[in-house]
């Protein structure tokens, strides 16, 4: 059971779970938009996810982004090396339009992790620009980075899906944020730092309302895409009711994070169950 919980952590510390989030809601958008994912994408995202989040969480921290004392800290690193090989590797394969799309969010990671900005900050210090960014960044390279690596314009439907999953994202950012409140500088200016947590709850519940019916503003509305998405605003819901500032340990670290990897298995179910019909 130690062995387990040791491997468990790990799995978590080391950004793999996030990095499986991420990886879900990329092929989340394949089905919903119905387009071919290009499966090196789909390696760079999942491989490039660890390093990033990793290098975020670990390396801002070490001596010179790279020199890191604590021996467990060492392993996630190692860790982070094989998987920003991996990712190099399923670089070279990426066409043109998706390294273009690439740059800007390396541009905008750089600018969230490093002290680029005046008076020395990043994105991640700036009073409530944080959970915004990293939205902005996740509907970005999970919706428009798979779109645009097999399609040349933008559709209507593939906006509606930006801004769902950018609202997706703050939606379970908000857990995070409460979880954090009695670690965050008052200078971050967090949701319940600026409202409370009963009111930071009650954005997270009204931003499900919007999440949900934005949906039929698509013109090629899938029935089993609105049903799924229904069981999703349902289990956002009951986040947003059930989130507290005392969580379990593994609340946000592993459920909330977990969501975008059951909306895919749920689409998967559907499509399987249809295929059958």
């Amino acid at each position: 059971m130690k062995l387990w919980r040791r491997f468990f952590n790990f799995y978590l510390d080391a950004s793999i779970h996030v990095a499986l989030a991420v990886f879900s809601l990329v092929y989340v958008t394949g089905i919903t938009l119905n387009i071919p994912i290009d499966f090196n994408l789909s390696c760079f995202i999942f491989f490039g996810t660890i390093v990033c989040y990793n290098f975020i969480k670990y390396g801002v921290e070490a001596s010179k982004y790279v020199l890191v004392a604590n021996p467990y800290h060492k392993n996630i690193q190692i860790l982070s090396f094989l998987a920003g090989a991996g990712a190099l590797y399923h670089a070279f394969f990426l066409n043109e339009h998706a390294w273009y799309l690439l740059f800007f969010l390396s541009f905008m990671i750089l600018l969230y992790a490093l002290p680029l900005l005046p008076s020395a900050k990043n994105l991640r210090s700036l009073g409530g620009l944080k959970i915004f960014v990293v939205a902005v960044v996740w509907a970005m390279a999970t919706v428009l980075l798979p779109y645009f690596s097999v399609n040349e314009g933008v559709s209507w439907d593939a906006i509606v899906e930006t801004v769902q999953r950018f609202l997706l994202v703050l939606i379970l950012l908000i857990p995070f944020e409460i979880r954090d409140l009695k670690y965050d500088s008052p200078t971050l200016k967090t949701l319940p730092q600026r409202y409370g947590v009963a009111n930071t709850k009650i954005i997270g519940a009204f931003l499900t309302l919007v999440f949900f019916f934005i949906t039929f503003f698509k013109d090629d509305i899938n029935r089993n895409e609105l049903l799924v998405k229904g069981v999703l605003f349902l289990g956002l819901g009951c986040l947003m009711y059930t989130t507290k500032r005392n969580q379990t340990k593994y609340y946000a670290s592993f459920w909330v994070e977990a969501v975008p990897i059951l909306w895919l298995v749920i689409l998967l179910f559907m499509e399987k169950r249809l295929s059958l019909v």
